[in-house]
């Protein structure tokens, strides 16, 4: 959830994740026309459902492993900061493929929606760019796939592929709103062992996640009123329908109302803890 490269989805040029998430979204990117409302609804997915979605230019690394088997390492070592930002690159290689089968999947929409996520994607693969150009140096050693990884923002793209409102309202405003939790201590976490670059890198995600997350909300509710559905109760039965996993605090409230969480939705998300 950065932007500057291409986006693609290529191992070679894609991002994905850390066990915390990253911040992404751009306010150049914050949607502000108006779907028309004429557009057919997006029932079904391209693809059966039941099928894998397809791993799109999965790379042969990082190696994929349960999150638990990850290691807790300290920022204070070069060894650790390296795992920190190699976590945060696997989150943007992810994103660039989220956006892009949020984009070809789901057929029948306005064309801002397509225009948005391809968008979304260019911003995510500048973020991961970023990141694996700072990895780098810490060490010639130290490059994407050097560290295992796990496959948590994928898992979701699997199985919302044939509910195009859940995927909305469990990718973008769920695991990729995280970042917007998870990114002040992450940044903190950075400075405080002298970091400055990558502090300046998570104050970039930061910003675009606000706008990502933004897209995420503007075409939920969308198609939550072309349903006729009331946006916070059917955010609850999605959850637990598709297993979203539970949020915890502490919240980054200032960035999720910048990205278009309302009085309801918050008051609710809190609520939940």
């Amino acid at each position: 959830m950065t932007s500057d490269a291409t986006p693609g989805v290529t191992a070679q040029s894609t991002p994905e994740a850390t066990p915390e998430a990253t911040p992404e979204a751009t306010p150049e990117a914050t949607p502000e026309a108006t779907p028309e409302a004429t557009a057919p609804a997006p029932d079904a997915a391209r693809h059966d459902p039941a099928l894998d979605t397809g791993i799109p230019g999965r790379p042969a690394l990082p190696r994929l492993v349960s999150p638990r088997e990850l290691k807790q390492r300290a920022v204070t070592s070069v060894e650790g900061r390296a795992a920190l930002l190699h976590a945060l690159a696997h989150i943007e290689f992810n994103a660039i493929n989220l956006a892009l089968d949020a984009l070809w999947r789901f057929d029948d929409l306005p064309a801002e929606y397509y225009e948005d996520w391809l968008g979304v994607a260019a911003e995510e693969a500048y973020h991961f760019s970023l990141l694996c150009a700072h990895l780098k140096t810490l060490g010639d050693a130290y490059v994407y796939g050097c560290f295992p990884a796990h496959d948590g923002l994928w898992d979701m793209a699997r199985r919302t592929a044939g509910d195009w409102l859940a995927r909305l309202a469990l990718v973008p405003r769920t695991l990729e709103a995280r970042g917007l939790d998870a990114s002040p201590p992450i940044r903190a976490k950075l400075s405080s062992a002298g970091d400055k670059a990558g502090a300046a890198i998570l104050d970039i995600i930061l910003r675009d996640e606000i706008g990502h997350v933004a897209i995420g909300n503007r075409w939920y509710r969308w198609g939550c009123e072309r349903a006729g559905l009331e946006p916070v109760q059917t955010y609850a039965r999605l959850a637990a329908q598709y297993g979203a996993p539970r949020l915890r605090g502490p919240f980054n409230l200032a960035a999720r109302r910048a990205a278009g969480f309302d009085d309801d939705e918050l008051a609710a998300l809190q609520a939940s803890e």
